[in-house]
């Protein structure tokens, strides 16, 4: 009687193991507690907008609360040193944006490798920048814009804010041949805000930010958009490359990662609910509303991109003399 039952217990045990095998799921039994998502700047803006929806949408699917744990400064480095050094069975990820390629791109030491210390998750997606001027300055395209900036050198400020946008600004400086004074402010708005006052002629800041003060009888007026291709929310803007300065892209975008050495079927879990989320028509529309473009990426295609991003940044931070220690 004993050998029967404990034969049974075993067909029940092998039983249970070949239907998770058969789910398909990745990572059975993940998560089994809440999982913190570190947002890798404070409350308020595009890191957190696109990490909190991503957080909403992992504890519907979980049923597991996914918590925002928003830690900003150092340009996203205080956030990226956590969760590199966190313990990798996928309950702390990290939610980051472009930050994290300009500042390996421009810092000498950093308490981590920006590229072997993660895991890649995927991409969420990725935002264009627009180009605008004071609507005071006697022009209306891009092209106008670089045959007076070419002409007039050091007499145009071009404002930014700091990291990622500081980085695009410079190297549009570069690229275009002009000789503008990059100003860098404490946040995109201030940027923008100079601009619309006229205490300085050209901005280069974020689609969703420039939006509300575009169009007729707008505070700025828009030239172009610095993606690779025509924006979503400004269909009608050409891109900064087709306007006169071919090969120019410069996007902020945001990933979600892990520590390096997360058990890859829960990775692939995570990416695999990331692409449902991504695939999703609300999704989209929320993309939409905040001047957001999809980009879905395996973990390897991320993993891929990164380095060449910050081949591409250290580029730009050695022609302009950036460097910090």
């Amino acid at each position: 009687m004993r050998n029967i039952i404990a034969m049974v217990a075993m067909l029940f045990v092998a039983g249970g193991a070949a239907a998770a095998q058969g789910s398909g799921d990745p990572a059975p039994g993940y998560p089994s507690h809440p999982v913190r998502l570190i947002i890798a700047f404070p409350p308020g803006g595009s890191n957190d907008i696109m990490g909190r929806y991503f957080a909403q949408y992992l504890t519907e699917r979980f049923g597991i609360q996914v918590v925002p744990d928003n830690r900003g400064g150092a340009e996203g480095i205080i956030a990226a040193d956590i969760v590199s050094h966190a313990n990798p069975d996928g309950y702390t990820l990290l939610l980051i944006s472009a930050a994290h390629t300009v500042i390996a791109a421009s810092r000498s030491k950093l308490p981590y490798d920006p590229i072997e210390s993660f895991a890649y998750i995927g991409k969420l997606g990725y935002g264009p920048s627009v180009l605008s001027v004071h609507p005071g300055l006697k022009i209306s395209t891009a092209k106008e814009l670089l045959a007076y900036g070419r002409a007039n050198p050091g007499k145009l400020t071009l404002t930014s804010s700091g990291g990622y946008a500081y980085f695009a600004a410079e190297l549009f400086n570069q690229m275009s041949g002009m000789k503008m004074l990059v100003v860098v402010y404490k946040g995109g708005f201030p940027a923008l805000v100079d601009v619309m006052g006229g205490q300085a002629q050209v901005n280069l800041g974020s689609l969703i930010q420039t939006l509300p003060h575009m169009g007729p009888g707008g505070r700025v007026r828009p030239l172009a958009t610095s993606g690779s291709k025509r924006a979503e929310g400004a269909p009608d803007l050409p891109t900064i490359a087709e306007s006169g300065v071919p090969g120019y892209e410069a996007n902020n975008f945001w990933m979600v990662m892990a520590p390096a050495k997360t058990p890859p079927g829960i990775v692939r879990k995570l990416s695999e609910e990331m692409t449902r989320y991504l695939n999703l028509p609300e999704t989209k529309k929320k993309f939409t509303a905040e001047g957001v473009e999809l980009d879905i990426l395996t973990p390897a295609e991320l993993r891929k991109q990164i380095p060449v991003e910050i081949a591409k940044w250290k580029k730009v931070a050695k022609a302009a003399n950036i460097q910090s220690q």
